[in-house]
């Protein structure tokens, strides 16, 4: 049974935890995921393009952001960059990775969806009098979001799970208001566990909003093979 004392705690505690996941998890989560779409799909586009020189630095940026640990691109980011001049607050410095970070992961997602689009729908384009851009944005792009739809929705709830690397250079979001109310009630077990438990509830809601958005998808024809 619980006793009193940790019930108190966790009821206290629980609105303590919330406000900084809305005031901070969620906008860091949105923010960042934002930026990391049009990184993507500059990204994507550049190597579906196949112009060389470009495509190579693409490949570069994102096999070093892939290659490289979260936790330590923070850290040369918000530690790192202070040693240059560069002198960052702790929640932009969080946007610019996760940002970077989730960018090139979407990148990869959405260059497979775009070689997954039939080549003959880049010819039609041509045969109509559109130009390659014009073809990328009104035929072969919207049809490539929408296969990468499932993939880019898991990584949107991955990346909420993720920001609470955040709370090692200050970000003030769930994990680290949890860190202080454990350092101040010494109830690591419970606090953590309710925690994760809030983390699984934000979860929960953009996996149903995936499926909603999948349901949506198939209703209009999209995403099926």
């Amino acid at each position: 049974m619980i006793n009193e004392r940790l019930y108190g705690i966790l009821t206290d505690s629980f609105t303590k935890i919330l406000i900084p996941g809305l005031t901070a998890t969620i906008p860091l989560t949105i923010i960042s995921f934002s930026i990391a779409m049009v990184i993507a799909v500059v990204m994507a586009l550049i190597q579906f393009a196949n112009v060389k020189v470009l495509k190579e630095l693409a490949r570069f940026y994102i096999w070093v952001v892939r290659g490289t640990p979260l936790l330590v691109q923070l850290y040369v980011i918000f530690f790192g960059l202070p040693s240059l001049g560069i002198v960052l607050d702790p929640f932009p410095s969080a946007v610019i990775v996760f940002s970077i970070n989730e960018g090139a992961y979407g990148a990869e997602i959405i260059r497979a969806a775009l070689e997954s689009v039939p080549k003959g729908q880049l010819e039609a384009g041509y045969c109509v009098g559109m130009s390659y851009l014009q073809t990328m944005r009104r035929i072969i792009l919207p049809q490539a979001l929408r296969t990468a739809f499932p993939s880019l929705s898991n990584s949107l709830i991955a990346m909420v799970k993720d920001t609470s690397l955040a709370a090692n250079i200050t970000v003030t979001e769930m994990f680290m208001a949890t860190q202080r109310i454990v350092a101040r009630t010494y109830e690591p077990l419970a606090l953590y566990i309710e925690v994760g438990v809030i983390y699984l509830m934000f979860s929960t809601v953009l996996t149903w909003l995936q499926r909603l958005g999948e349901k949506k998808l198939d209703f209009y024809g999209y995403g099926r093979s």
